[in-house]
């Protein structure tokens, strides 16, 4: 990948000022951020875009599309709850079985099964991060890996009204351990990042191209791998009407819908390492890697 492809407009959220400023990307002009008077993204992206824009109140220009370098970014929204689907990819599905050997029928049976695998992956933003920040590694763990996804912007009732980025750290060794040690291998501090931007998409049903590139402290590209939403076994609206079903998940809450990366058995991350998750259209999150 690397290309930056507009498709649609794009939220963002600056820094650098006493309170966080909101931004809207024109996909006719995607280095061009023009400040809105609003300053709420949720109420931002129900108005519309193209809409608050016309009501600019300045511009900033980056000079990379797709990073929006050097803008202060932050995370475009700060979502009260991220809830996360698994095993939504056959790729996923067979990692997961061949790396719990005690327990391969948990992971193979959820993949065909009617209800999906939904975890809260985190509340409040304690544990999520912004692009450039860092995420974090568990001191015990020895294999943690980035899992790239695209987050879907849910309101209250369960409908999209937009996508995101996102990195789904994972401890494959605890969660490989016992299934049941699932959140101690999801949750931890940093373990999740989303950004650059929310897209309103033209089309929502498109497909997105992932990819996911790790260097290591040395800045050797260490890994690169890429997936399509298009492979996923279940669909957007699926995943969120599960994950509202008799659970009161709160208007500008976010579901990661899970991954189609799984890298090599040697691939590992470190603190110093540097991780970039790019999905068409959102652009890269680019986070550097610290423990925990």
């Amino acid at each position: 990948m690397g290309a930056f492809s507009p498709r649609g407009w794009r939220l963002v959220r600056l820094g650098g000022a006493s309170e966080p400023r909101l931004g809207a990307i024109d996909p006719a002009a995607p280095a061009v951020v023009r400040e809105l008077r609003e300053r709420d993204p949720l109420t931002a992206l129900r108005r519309g875009l193209a809409r608050c824009a016309g009501d600019a109140v300045g511009e900033h220009v980056a000079e990379d599309p797709a990073t929006l370098a050097p803008l202060p970014l932050l995370a475009p929204l700060v979502p009260p709850e991220i809830w996360a689907a698994g095993v939504t990819y056959e790729r996923s599905r067979h990692a997961r079985v061949e790396e719990s050997a005690s327990s391969a029928d948990v992971y193979a049976l959820v993949y065909d099964a009617e209800r999906p695998e939904l975890f809260l992956k985190d509340a409040g933003c304690r544990r999520t991060v912004g692009p450039n920040e860092a995420v974090a590694v568990r001191t015990e763990s020895r294999w943690t890996v980035p899992e790239p996804e695209l987050g879907l912007v849910l309101d209250e009732d369960g409908s999209i009204i937009a996508v995101t980025a996102g990195n789904d750290l994972t401890a494959r060794d605890i969660e490989a351990e016992n299934p049941l040690y699932l959140p101690q291998a999801k949750m931890f501090a940093a373990c999740c990042a989303i950004g650059p931007a929310v897209l309103v998409p033209d089309d929502p049903s498109a497909p997105y191209a992932i990819s996911v590139r790790t260097w290591n402290a040395e800045g050797a590209l260490v890994n690169e791998d890429a997936t399509s939403t298009a492979a996923m076994h279940r669909s957007f609206e699926e995943l969120a009407s599960w994950c509202v079903r008799e659970n009161p998940v709160p208007a500008g809450s976010v579901l990661l819908t899970g991954t189609g990366v799984v890298p090599p058995d040697d691939v590992a991350l470190a603190p110093g390492y540097l991780v970039e998750v790019e999905v068409e259209g959102i652009g890269i999150l680019a986070n550097p890697v610290r423990a925990a």
